[in-house]
């Protein structure tokens, strides 16, 4: 069977599978971004869609639904003032206005509890609507 790891505050589970695929975005770089989703009837934090390396930030912009919630990774290259090379991570808490009450609520009480399994979060990002994720805003909070 499957490990997961409990969330106290919301009686929630994260799966073995969505660390693993983190820990593999982080060091082996074999994924540009991962979406979450809650299964509500499982309590269970699994892991929706695995962007590869080749995919952008508007690859994972595109694939959020308009009406429901997700949670994201998206690993993000970019060089600094100086012409380093470097790599920040960023946590994106999406509900959308159009997504269903409980499910706002069962998302925003269940964000602390996936990002202490997700160790290496440099920043967070949270978006109702798709401007408020623009990567310019990616871009302003990595400089």
């Amino acid at each position: 069977m499957a490990m997961a790891f409990k969330m106290a505050t919301t009686g929630m589970w994260v799966t073995e599978e969505c660390k693993n695929s983190f820990m593999e975005m982080k060091w082996k770089k074999v994924h540009r971004y991962i979406v979450f989703k809650i299964d509500e009837k499982s309590r269970l934090v699994t892991v929706d869609k695995v962007g590869g390396p080749g995919e952008s930030y508007d690859d994972l912009a595109a694939s959020l639904p308009t009406d429901d919630c997700r949670y994201a990774v998206f690993d993000f290259d970019f060089v600094t003032v100086d012409n380093c090379r470097k790599s920040k991570i960023f946590f994106i808490t999406w509900s959308p206005t159009a997504s269903r009450t409980r499910a706002k609520m069962l998302y925003a009480t269940s964000k602390d509890g996936l990002r202490r399994v997700l160790d290496g979060i440099s920043y967070e990002v949270q978006a109702t609507d798709p401007t408020e994720m623009g990567i310019d805003v990616i871009k302003d909070k990595a400089n």
